[in-house]
């Protein structure tokens, strides 16, 4: 899949809410999702989401790759060996990228104090680590909207119309770590237009409630591996008290 679209799916959710990018990027973003147009328009609203471009800056600095190569856009959002020789020094210059994007400046100063020995730059480590909204400030940081910002992989167990019923484990918080709770069955709505081959059976990445892409199961290991690590990670370093 081209990067522009494969970004594009999992950053319209988002912008659509009015958390991230441009006010203007989601119908450019959307005809990206949904047709081989418009992706020239698509990247520059993309380039200007506040805590995206400095992650896929810094996975394709590191393996001399253009940010919206598809091996760098899967790396961040779903997860790929891109992201194993990322160091601490890589991300204390990742944190220096997000302090110029609106981290304010004590935030990142505590984030380079408790940096655990192995960040990983994957959403899901941004979401646990830095935190949901840290950056730009419109969303608040707690377990529920961490919950909603990771990508979250679900089986498909029904379709209906517009409306898919998935089954997913959530994240919470159990003794002061972030980690996953039993199966719940859920309801959202989805576009079959950006969809097309989805089936009971699917497994798809969710992100802020929007069912963004179907997983291959090498992209479903893929994701599940590096959410693990990630939450590892996160849960080195972090006090959820």
């Amino acid at each position: 899949m081209d990067g522009v679209a494969l970004c594009a799916r999992f950053s319209i959710a988002t912008n659509r809410l009015q958390y991230c990018g441009p006010s203007d990027a989601a119908p450019d973003l959307y005809r990206a999702i949904t047709t081989e147009e418009g992706h020239g328009e698509a990247r520059e609203h993309l380039s200007r989401f506040e805590a995206l471009m400095p992650y896929l800056v810094a996975i394709g600095a590191k393996h001399g790759l253009d940010p919206f190569d598809p091996r760098v856009v899967e790396a961040y959002w779903v997860g790929n060996d891109l992201l194993d020789a990322f160091t601490r020094a890589d991300f204390l210059h990742l944190l220096d990228a997000l302090e110029r994007r609106g981290l304010p400046r004590s935030i990142a100063g505590e984030l380079r104090r408790r940096l655990p020995a192995h960040p990983i730059p994957h959403h899901m480590f941004h979401v646990a680590y830095v935190g949901v909204g840290s950056v730009t400030g419109h969303v608040e940081t707690t377990v529920t909207n961490m919950e909603s910002c990771r990508p979250a992989a679900a089986e498909v167990l029904e379709i209906s119309d517009d409306r898919l019923t998935l089954k997913g484990q959530p994240l919470v918080l159990q003794r002061d770590r972030l980690t996953f709770g039993p199966a719940r069955v859920y309801v959202l709505g989805f576009d079959p237009r950006a969809l097309r081959t989805v089936r009971v059976g699917s497994r798809v990445a969710v992100h802020w409630g929007w069912p963004a892409l179907e997983l291959w199961p090498d992209e479903d290991r893929s994701l599940s591996e590096y959410t693990r690590r990630s939450l590892d990670a996160a849960n080195e370093a972090t006090s959820f008290r």
